[in-house]
């Protein structure tokens, strides 16, 4: 008798496979929510522009492959997605005048005010998927994915 193919077998609960399925699933599952609370709010936005409008709204990278890996698209796909932020009015870019090869990406006054709006969407959705959980459960939520994280990352140079 052939075994049946591994991805039809249950996974142990505790396993490996488990943890990345319910990781997939509570990943899933908020970025529906977050979808949900964008459309209820008339805004035309994807998950991925949703991150990406964050990311350039608190500072934190501005360049292509940056935005790109942070909302888990490929930098061709990012372009696009910058593109169709551009075209709404919600970004600019600019050339460098340091580096003739990159672009500066800022949000504009339209895509500031639009962060406001939709950062309370994400507030939403976070205190939603911690409902019922302590401050302190919380913390420990956030450490602990954190260290998953950093745990299947590529090292650093620096590390």
């Amino acid at each position: 008798m052939t075994p049946a193919p591994a991805w039809t077998v249950p996974a142990e609960p505790g396993s490996a496979s488990a943890l990345g399925i319910l990781l997939r699933q509570a990943r899933d599952a908020m970025w529906a929510r977050m979808a949900l609370e964008l459309e209820a709010l008339g805004h035309d936005l994807t998950f991925s522009q949703y991150i990406t409008l964050k990311k350039l709204a608190v500072g934190e990278i501005a360049s292509v492959t940056d935005l790109a890996r942070a909302a888990d698209v490929h930098p061709g796909a990012m372009t696009r997605l910058l593109d169709r932020l551009e075209a709404k009015g919600l970004i600019a870019r600019t050339a460098d005048a340091s580096d003739r090869r990159a672009l500066n990406i800022q949000l504009t006054d339209a895509g500031l005010a639009i962060w406001k709006d939709i950062n309370q969407c994400g507030q939403r959705v976070r205190e939603l998927a911690m409902q019922g959980m302590e401050a302190d459960e919380r913390e420990q939520l956030t450490r602990l994915l954190t260290r998953v994280r950093d745990n299947l990352s590529p090292p650093s140079p620096d590390r």
